[in-house]
């Protein structure tokens, strides 16, 4: 009950957040500078943190609040944080972020050099990326004049959300060869990234094959948005009404975002799922958990998180009732909870890498109305099951066929000779192309990926509507 009795005065709103606004009571002429902060730190954490019997019990109130809120996790937790402005925080989880836009899947060289080459893996629509020429396949050696190495490529990486130049070689894709490297310089600007990247349906003799590029769970570009879930919705009617016998989802470089978009894919995807079956159930926290229980509102029955009834659903028109996932080395979070909430009711068969096993969820906290407190955190605070209670992919999901995405010439998502899409068609058509794509140059090890950099990856952000719900939990004791 102490935990509870510091947790009086919890007040949670706004649509996609929990806000806590009460803390202790503290003599401001004799703390730290930082000790308010983080006396808010720690009184969250000690409610809503998944581990939060394992905190500290004297924990440093000295320190700065990033150094503080990392000294309070366990070694288990991979994916909590903390960012100094909220409302950054919150724009980020949107898919909203200060970029030129472009992604980057980053490269040795070689194994006997430490040059890093940068691989562009794909650009965003309208963005000054797209503008300036840049294309999927072409490779950046140099960032404001510097070469990336091992030692520096992530500093290189962060200055590309200012204004920078790069040295890159346009990959002439017709000859399968890079040309004379040329710089260019690039702006930056506030951008929303629409998440429905792609879809098309491709026709091989008696099979109908839906393919959907979906690069991050986000339902639209502001909170409480549904524009990218309607949007969604209208890309399956279309593979509907088109017939479609398969269905392939690449989510190479989705890495998370909200419960409510996966929900609503989930929904479209699955054979038989409507309103009445479960898709997910959550853990907190044995504090959270009785919290929950003890709402005459809300009930054990919170914890349950079921599908969508929706008129687009295409399960019902796809051959062995099975679904093809391409996978990454950055598929994590909310896309894991789509592959492992659909295990109970379809084969999901995946194509690629093994992903990163997040099967935690968070929120977001902050003070909206305490001036002397800018800070907004992310902590776990929840673990996700499916209907069968199944949770164990810590470790990731390892892929039936795995295929690393890592070919010095790649082809345009969506087109047909694109490596994972390549053998997703082949795996559904029996058919195989045997020539070049198998005898391809590969680049040497991954180091890092520009996705690392956004805020929105390993992130699954809890389901709006739930928590408006948990409003009510304040108080309690």
């Amino acid at each position: 009950m102490n935990y509870y009795k510091r947790s009086a005065g919890f007040l949670l709103s706004l649509v996609w957040v929990i806000v806590l606004v009460a803390l202790p009571a503290c003599n401001e002429d004799e703390e730290h500078p930082n000790q308010h902060v983080n006396n808010w730190i720690e009184t969250n954490m000690d409610f809503w943190y998944y581990w939060n019997t394992s905190l500290p019990s004297n924990p440093d109130k000295t320190l700065a609040p990033d150094d503080f809120f990392k000294s309070l996790l366990t070694a288990d937790d991979r994916f909590s944080w903390i960012q100094e402005n909220y409302q950054e925080l919150l724009n980020s989880l949107q898919g909203v972020n200060e970029e030129a836009g472009y992604e980057l899947a980053l490269h040795r060289e070689s194994l006997d050099n430490n040059i890093v080459i940068a691989q562009v893996v794909y650009i965003k629509p309208a963005s000054p990326a797209e503008g300036a020429g840049l294309k999927r396949g072409d490779v950046i050696t140099h960032i404001n004049t510097q070469q990336l190495t091992t030692e520096n490529y992530r500093a290189l990486l962060t200055a590309t959300g200012d204004n920078h130049t790069i040295t890159y070689r346009e990959l002439d894709l017709a000859n399968e060869t890079f040309l004379t490297a040329q710089t260019k310089s690039l702006t930056t600007t506030v951008y929303a990234e629409n998440p429905n990247f792609l879809s098309k349906v491709f026709t091989h003799n008696d099979r109908k094959i839906g393919y959907y590029v979906y690069n991050l769970f986000s339902t639209g570009p502001t909170q409480g948005s549904t524009t990218y879930n309607t949007e969604m919705d209208a890309i399956f009617a279309s593979f509907q009404s088109a017939g479609i016998t398969d269905l392939v989802i690449d989510l190479r470089f989705n890495s998370g975002g909200a419960e409510a978009a996966t929900i609503n894919l989930a929904s479209l995807i699955g054979k038989g799922v409507d309103n009445t079956k479960v898709f997910a159930i959550r853990q907190y926290n044995s504090l959270v958990e009785t919290a929950i229980k003890n709402d005459p509102d809300l009930g054990a029955g919170f914890l349950d998180v079921e599908f969508i009834t929706k008129s687009q659903n295409i399960g019902s028109q796809l051959t062995n009732n099975r679904v093809y996932i391409l996978t990454g080395t950055r598929t994590a979070s909310a896309s894991e909870l789509l592959i492992n909430g659909l295990k109970p009711y379809m084969d999901v068969f995946l194509i690629g890498s093994t992903t990163v096993g997040k099967n935690v969820g968070s929120i977001s906290l902050f003070d909206k109305d305490d001036s002397r407190n800018t800070w907004g955190m992310q902590p776990i605070v929840v673990k996700s099951f499916n209907s069968n209670k199944e949770s164990e992919y810590s470790n990731g999901f390892a892929p039936q066929i795995a295929l690393a995405d890592n070919q010095l010439i790649i082809y345009p998502l969506g087109d047909e000779r694109e490596l994972l899409l390549a053998r997703a068609l082949q795996e559904i058509t029996g058919v195989s192309d045997p020539g070049r794509v198998r005898a391809a140059k590969t680049w040497s090890t991954e180091v890092g990926h520009s996705l690392d950099l956004k805020k929105h990856t390993n992130v699954l952000v809890l389901d709006e509507a739930d928590q408006q719900k948990l409003i009510r939990l304040k108080e309690l004791f």
